[in-house]
């Protein structure tokens, strides 16, 4: 179970550059450490993060077992006309979540 936590502010200025920022939380295990059995844990990441404003993506990363258990992420773009950010977590185990934002530009 994850939960997302997002921040995009409900309207901007046409061409304004904004912020979007992200945290989402997922009970990371980068497949390296031993369980009490002497097992290694099997590893369950998340390992793409992307985002689309109306269709076009204006962010996409790579994520690896190094990164922090709840990633938060914090990019820019340009306002160019209202409409939706879509932003979306995938990662082992059939993890996926979508997260939907409407942004008016004024």
């Amino acid at each position: 179970m994850s939960n997302a936590l997002i921040n995009v502010p409900r309207t901007v200025r046409r061409g304004e550059v904004f912020q979007i920022r992200t945290l989402i939380s997922h009970r990371m295990e980068t497949g390296f450490r031993a369980g009490t059995n002497g097992q290694l844990i099997p590893r369950d990441i998340i390992d793409r993060f992307s985002c689309t404003y109306n269709g076009v993506e204006v962010f996409s990363m790579r994520l690896t077992p190094a990164i922090a258990a709840n990633p938060f992420i914090g990019f820019h773009t340009r306002a160019t006309e209202s409409g939706t950010i879509v932003l979306r977590w995938t990662g082992d185990n059939g993890f996926s979540v979508e997260e939907t934002v409407a942004i008016e530009v004024v």
